[in-house]
């Protein structure tokens, strides 16, 4: 089923994966994947890695999902140190695999490339990507976006022209960077609805894991830690645990506040990793999900 299908008719929960570099490490990341299925996600998606570095797992991994769980899947598929022929073939085998929905995205330079730089052969923006799977498939398309700006674009304003132009081209949804601020996310949709822009707009959340990790993390995305869940966060530097608690607390408040306010869908990092998850959708006990996996 497209994705779009089933955001026309309920807001969205669903899950972020990422590929372990090592294939004896699979099996965990799937036995994480059962313990958050009894929240029954609207879908799931499983990332390329840095600069595509683990775009052979993504395939197997993505196909795995499809035909083991009951959730919809969505595949990553970046322009990052490939040729636009061997994009066309991981689209040609997603879709031969019965994958519906990929989310296409520019990339992250590949390891050791400060900025990203296209191949001769290659697409350069994700605008290009989506213009080429719709001319040439049938696929759901999602595109991402941003409420604080890309941290490489020139200002908001032509950060938001091109989410637009990715609407434009065919992403008939979008997911966001992670941010830790509402206001961020509210005042990105006011703007973006205001430009034009009338797909829905999924909001991505990723619970804290451990001081050091998120502060490198939202550096990295351009997003900023609010005041308040900084000052929480400098009184257990050393302490993940009681780190990982505060993040519960805080994205348990921000997605309480998102869904009451009408959100299209909440998408969750998981970070291979089902603690936090579990607690925040326990906390929340939204409408169509079972309750926590049992230990």
């Amino acid at each position: 089923m497209k994705i779009r299908d089933i955001l026309n008719r309920q807001r969205t929960v669903s899950f972020e994966f990422f590929p372990p570099r090592e294939r004896d490490r699979i099996p965990a990341m799937f036995r994480t994947i059962d313990r958050l299925s009894v929240f029954r996600p609207s879908f799931m998606s499983v990332t390329y890695g840095a600069g595509g570095s683990t775009r052979a797992l993504t395939e197997e991994i993505v196909v795995r999902v499809k035909r083991e769980t009951d959730a919809e899947v969505m595949a990553h598929l970046t322009c990052s140190a490939q040729s636009k022929e061997a994009v066309h073939s991981v689209l040609v085998r997603l879709d031969g695999a019965g994958i519906e929905n990929v989310i296409a995205l520019r990339g992250d330079p590949p390891k050791g490339q400060a900025t990203f730089v296209p191949q001769a052969a290659g697409f350069e923006h994700a605008t290009e990507l989506i213009r080429h799977i719709k001319r040439n498939f049938s696929l759901g398309i999602a595109a991402a976006c941003y409420p604080e700006p890309h941290p490489e674009a020139v200002d908001a304003k032509t950060d938001l022209e091109y989410a637009r132009r990715k609407v434009d081209e065919g992403a008939e949804f979008l997911i966001t960077q992670l941010f830790y601020d509402n206001r961020d996310f509210h005042a990105f949709v006011d703007r973006a609805r205001q430009a034009g822009i009338d797909v829905p707009i999924v909001a991505g959340l990723m619970p804290v894991v451990s001081t050091s990790q998120i502060r490198r993390i939202a550096s990295m995305c351009g997003a900023k830690i609010p005041p308040d869940l900084n000052r929480k966060l400098e009184e257990c530097v050393d302490d993940d645990e009681a780190a990982r608690e505060v993040g519960i607390e805080h994205t348990t408040a921000q997605a309480r506040e998102l869904w009451d306010s009408g959100v299209d869908g909440i998408h969750f990092y998981v970070l291979n990793r089902r603690y936090s998850v579990s607690a925040i959708l326990r906390n929340l006990a939204l409408p169509g999900h079972k309750g926590p996996p049992k230990d």
